[in-house]
């Protein structure tokens, strides 16, 4: 038995938004609060993270998260980053350095925003006293393993910075980070039917960075994934409306959405 906790299913500026407030979200309706992107991995004995959100401390909080092998960065904007920081508790509980891998943009992101995180690969400070991340470089389609769980980094297109998607024992679990476009060869790559694909939509329209809806349902249609889940909604995406607008099985997620495969 496999587990997916989508632990913050909200764009940067969650929901609701200091700017905006609720905008387009029904605030009666719980599934419309939203921290910032994060996702919790449970396959086997391996415990993976995808993210660190500014929110990680409270994610981590409410799903009795203690421990993790590894922490899988997508991309290196601060809603996807800048809580690392709070990954220096995981390293005290296990008294362990923390694996780490982001492709080269976010690896040098982590490197030079918070060098007094990073620990020397080959003499790992004392995780104890001070914070131990062990950064290793992810190149797209260059898979390697954690506890035997097979991950493959993938390409993806048109957003403003380099950012990857994650699949995992060769599509069992396919997810995918803000982008415009999947690549072909990422779309190759997938050997499996996905039992859950995850899929960002920023807002229902597509922008310059992002996809909308219908290029989203189109990546679904191609891949024929048995669920998706749909993650990284502003305050333009209400829980409702984006649910009312999918087929039955393609579904928004909300913080906390736990889903076992």
């Amino acid at each position: 038995m496999s587990k997916l906790i989508i632990l913050g299913s909200g764009a940067a500026p969650g929901v609701p938004a200091l700017a905006n407030g609720w905008g387009n979200c029904d605030p009666s309706n719980p599934k419309n609060i939203r921290r910032r992107n994060s996702a919790y991995v449970e396959i086997g004995d391996a415990q993976i993270l995808i993210d660190t959100s500014p929110d990680l401390r409270n994610q981590l909080i409410d799903n009795n998260i203690r421990h993790l092998d590894a922490v899988l960065y997508t991309h290196s904007h601060a809603d996807h980053l800048h809580g690392i920081d709070d990954l220096r508790d995981l390293n005290r509980i296990s008294r362990q350095p923390l694996e780490v891998y982001a492709n080269a943009d976010t690896k040098h992101a982590i490197e030079t925003r918070f060098a007094y995180l990073v620990a020397d690969e080959n003499k790992p400070n004392n995780p104890l006293y001070k914070p131990s991340l062990v950064l290793h470089l992810a190149v797209e389609g260059e898979s390697f393993e954690i506890k035997g769980v097979k991950i493959t980094p993938l390409l993806l297109e048109g957003h403003s910075v380099p950012s990857m998607g994650y699949m995992f024992n060769d599509g069992e679990l396919v997810y995918i980070a803000d982008c415009k476009e999947i690549s072909p060869q990422s779309l190759a790559l997938i050997c499996k039917r996905p039992k859950i694909l995850v899929m960002p939509l920023t807002t229902r329209h597509s922008l310059v960075y992002h996809m909308g809806l219908d290029t989203l349902l189109s990546y679904v249609a191609q891949i024929k994934p048995l669920q998706t889940v749909i993650s990284h909604m502003a305050v333009e995406c209400d829980y409702n409306d984006v649910n009312n607008a999918t087929p039955p099985d393609v579904t928004p997620a909300y913080d906390n959405m736990t889903l076992i495969f």
